[in-house]
Parts: C-alpha cells; sequence; structure tokens
C-alpha cells in the first residue's frame, strides 16, 4: 500500500509518463527486497531504509537512508539508484547488461539513469537490478563509505 504523499504525486504525474513510471514503480515494488520502505523524500517517491530499522540515518540523522528514487521530469523518467554510484562492480554489471539488451548506452548520470521513452526501459533488467542488495549490504556499504 503507497503512503497518501506517494500517491499524491503519482497523480500529478505528466500522461505522456504516468503509464511507464507505473509500470517501473510496480516492478520495483515487486522487487526491493524486504526492509526497504517507499516514502516520499527528495520531492520523489524513494525507497528507504526507514530510521527504525537503521536508526542513524543518512547523514546527519534523522533521515531514512535513501537506496532507489524514482521521478517523471518534463523530458524522461529519472532512475536514481545509489547503489549504482557506490558499487562499481553492479554498476559495470547494469551497463554492459543494458548495451547488449537495448543495442545503445544508458543516458546516465552518476546515480541517475534517464529514460526519454518508453522503448528505453528495461523492466526486468530494472527488477534484476533491484533484488541485488538486500538492507544490510546497502547499510555495509553507506557505512563503509563513511570511513
Amino acid at each position: 500500500m503507497r503512503n497518501t504523499e506517494v500517491e499524491k504525486y503519482i497523480d500529478n504525474i505528466e500522461e505522456k509518463w504516468k503509464k511507464s513510471y507505473l509500470k517501473i514503480l510496480g516492478v520495483l515494488e515487486n522487487k526491493v527486497p524486504k526492509g526497504f520502505e517507499l516514502i516520499l523524500e527528495y520531492k520523489m517517491p524513494t525507497f528507504v531504509i526507514p530510521l527504525s530499522i537503521y536508526p542513524p540515518g543518512y547523514r546527519i540523522g534523522h533521515v531514512p537512508l535513501p537506496f532507489i528514487s524514482l521521478a517523471a521530469q518534463k523530458q524522461y523518467i529519472s532512475f536514481y539508484h545509489l547503489g549504482l554510484y557506490a558499487d562499481q562492480a553492479k554498476l559495470k554489471w547494469f551497463t554492459e547488461e543494458y548495451e547488449r539488451r537495448k543495442g545503445k548506452k544508458l543516458n546516465m548520470g552518476k546515480s541517475c539513469i534517464r529514460f526519454g521513452k518508453e522503448k528505453d526501459i528495461d523492466l526486468e533488467l530494472i527488477g534484476q537490478l533491484a533484488e541485488k542488495f538486500t538492507p544490510e549490504e546497502w547499510i555495509s556499504i553507506y557505512e563503509g563509505s563513511l570511513k
């Protein structure tokens, strides 16, 4: 069950992106491991590790540790996966697999993948990526980055 803030966000997505956005979000909701929670953080739906599981939180604390965010922009859907930014082996796997499947490179920044067309979205690959980090692994990677 999505919370009210996430539902409001979805209600305000432009129609040209809504169908694709909901497909990606649906895959994430089914594939992100238990322990992550979907909330509105950074003004977009974000899977986080809640403070009830990881009380130190993100950076200064009192903020759940973010993991995956999904935003609908004017020109594209933004898929933010902080695990790709933090784990070079998984980044390499994902980018190479995407290129093999789609025949082109990802439109990607540090942790942001931009999907400008529905045909650019590989739902199966996104689902595989979503399953690759448990909350415990993500906390460990995050804590390792603080040292």
